[in-house]
């Protein structure tokens, strides 16, 4: 989760005729560390470079853990990311933080605590947990 100047980095995709919102992320690769995950999706999927702070979120899912941190952006350009899952169809979007609570934001289990997840998240960078930045 990466909040800057009260706006949070989204994903905006479209896809069957819904538009929808997730936050940057995905798969874990065999020997990479959740944090290398999200330090790596955040390049694929956005363009920059972040260090991961704290732990702020654990969801249970049918496909799995999904973790979610706080993280900082420390380089590179915000909307240039080259994952091979990206098309016209996956938008790299800020958002305000007061209009995330009235998009469709998947998952929804997010919803019920993400004013304190965001809040946490833009607090929380500097706390470190050592193994994901770049």
């Amino acid at each position: 989760m990466i909040v800057q100047d009260h706006d949070v980095a989204l994903i905006r995709r479209e896809r069957d005729g819904a538009t929808y919102y997730v936050f940057p992320g995905g798969g874990v690769e065999d020997g990479e560390s959740f944090a290398a995950t999200a330090v790596r999706e955040a390049y694929e999927e956005l363009g920059v470079r972040v260090r991961i702070g704290a732990l702020l979120r654990v969801l249970e899912t049918p496909d799995g853990e999904q973790r979610y941190y706080a993280a900082e952006v420390i380089g590179g350009t915000f909307g240039a990311g080259t994952g091979t899952e990206f098309s016209r169809r996956y938008t790299p979007v800020w958002i305000s933080i007061e209009e995330v609570s009235s998009l469709d934001l998947r998952p929804q289990a997010l919803k019920t605590t993400l004013p304190t997840l965001l809040q946490r998240a833009s607090l929380s960078v500097n706390d470190q947990d050592g193994d994901g930045s770049a």
